[in-house]
Formats: C-alpha cells, sequence, structure tokens
C-alpha cells in the first residue's frame, strides 16, 4: 500500500469510527452503544486468546509429522486478524474483524487477501524484472542515465 494511502487510511478510519459510534449511540442511546463496543472488544480478546493457541497447536504439530501447515495456519491468521480488529473499539473494524472471523465469509475473505497478495507479488517481480533505471521518457533513448563528467581542477583566487 502507497505511503500516502496507509497515511490517509490511518487518519481517517478514527474519524470514520467516532462519527459511526456518535451516529449509533443517537439510534440506540448511549449505554446501549458502550455495552456493544464492549461486548465486540470482549469477544475479540477471546478470539485472539483461543486462536492464538490453536495457530500454536497446528504448528507445533505440523512440524512434529514434516506437514506443511498452509492452510490451517492461514485460517487461523484470519481468526487472528478478525479478533484483533474486533479488539479496537469501533463498529467499522468490528464489522471486518466479524468477516474474518465468522466461518461462512473467513474463505471469501481469505480468497481475497490471497489473490491481493499474488497481485502485489507479480507486480514486485515485473519490478525487479524491469532492473534498476525506470522505462525511459517519450523521445528519450533507453538505457542508462547520462553520466555526469567532472573535471578535476584548482580554483585561484587572483
Amino acid at each position: 500500500m502507497p505511503p500516502l494511502l496507509m497515511f490517509l487510511a490511518l487518519l481517517l478510519l478514527p474519524a470514520a469510527e467516532l462519527y459511526t459510534v456518535v451516529r449509533v449511540g443517537e439510534v440506540i442511546g448511549g449505554l446501549p452503544t458502550a455495552a456493544l463496543l464492549l461486548a465486540a472488544t470482549v469477544a475479540g480478546a477471546q478470539i485472539v486468546r483461543g486462536q492464538g493457541r490453536r495457530a500454536g497447536r497446528v504448528l507445533q504439530q505440523a512440524l512434529q509429522q514434516g506437514v506443511p501447515p498452509g492452510r490451517h495456519l492461514a485460517d487461523a491468521a484470519l481468526l487472528l486478524i478478525g479478533g484483533v480488529l474486533l479488539l479496537i473499539p469501533g463498529f467499522l473494524t468490528d464489522l471486518l474483524g466479524l468477516v474474518f472471523v465468522l466461518p461462512f465469509t473467513r474463505p471469501a475473505a481469505g480468497r481475497l487477501l490471497a489473490r491481493y497478495a499474488a497481485h502485489r507479488l507479480r507486480a514486485a517481480e515485473r519490478r525487479a524484472a524491469a532492473g534498476p533505471f525506470p522505462p525511459p521518457a517519450a523521445g528519450r533513448a533507453e538505457g542508462p542515465p547520462p553520466t555526469v563528467t567532472v573535471i578535476r581542477g584548482e580554483i585561484v583566487d587572483d
């Protein structure tokens, strides 16, 4: 993710969360809103704790059996990410966390994240294959940028 986009996301997410919490509070009241946020945080903590243990067991079993734990670890990672998102106070992160946690939405989220990762990897491979020099601009010859000629000399002040 480009740095500017990441900066904007980190800047706008708290504002969007605050706006959503205020709007929900206006509709259902302050106490029910706080109770929902607390319940989501407690659920997230339980999920993080349980999935952290589960991922450790799966990894240990796979290593003992000499089997790559790929799919099980990816599933546990999605649950862990979802749990962490549930820990963050706010309804938007809770909704995203639920997408990673619920068994009927987790596979689709995993496929989307895998596609995104594959896309990023292909883009990185293309950049690496292009070499250290950017493609030439229109009307410019290909090849490395022109070098600077340094003429050694001495400055004499009269």
